[in-house]
């Protein structure tokens, strides 16, 4: 069976990458195009600058961020990008079903919790059992 080559709003992934930065912020949802358009906060322009250096291949260590709030754009398609959730970072390879997707959506904050059998001392007939 062919593999369905991949088409955001009916344009291909090198289309989009051909774009500019506007052009491809017209055919996003109204939240993503809003946050586009106000321009890139600190964090960000930080951010879009590790990727940069990172595929002219200046910075060799791994792309780590705490942006989670970083819309991902068409020329990080390919790449791992480490981002924080919260207690450790979590490596996301960026394919092109991502794009116009906030990195945050891709490393969840909250795990299921696992519980064990309960502590000496959790309960009243945990008491009467002898500690060693």
């Amino acid at each position: 069976m062919a593999k369905k080559e991949f088409t955001y709003r009916g344009k291909t992934i090198e289309d989009i990458k051909s774009m500019s930065l506007t052009d491809f912020a017209e055919m996003l949802p109204s939240r993503q195009r809003r946050t586009l358009k106000r321009g890139f906060t600190d964090a960000q322009k930080k951010l879009l600058n590790q990727i940069k250096r990172f595929k002219e291949g200046v910075k060799k260590k791994p792309v780590k961020t705490h942006c989670r709030d970083m819309i991902v754009l068409p020329e990080f398609v390919g790449m791992t990008i480490n981002v924080y959730k919260g207690k450790a970072f979590e490596p996301i390879i960026i394919q092109p079903e991502m794009i116009g997707h906030y990195l945050g959506e891709f490393a969840l904050t909250r795990s299921k919790v696992q519980h064990s059998a309960p502590g000496v001392g959790a309960t009243k007939s945990s008491s009467a059992v002898s500690v060693k």
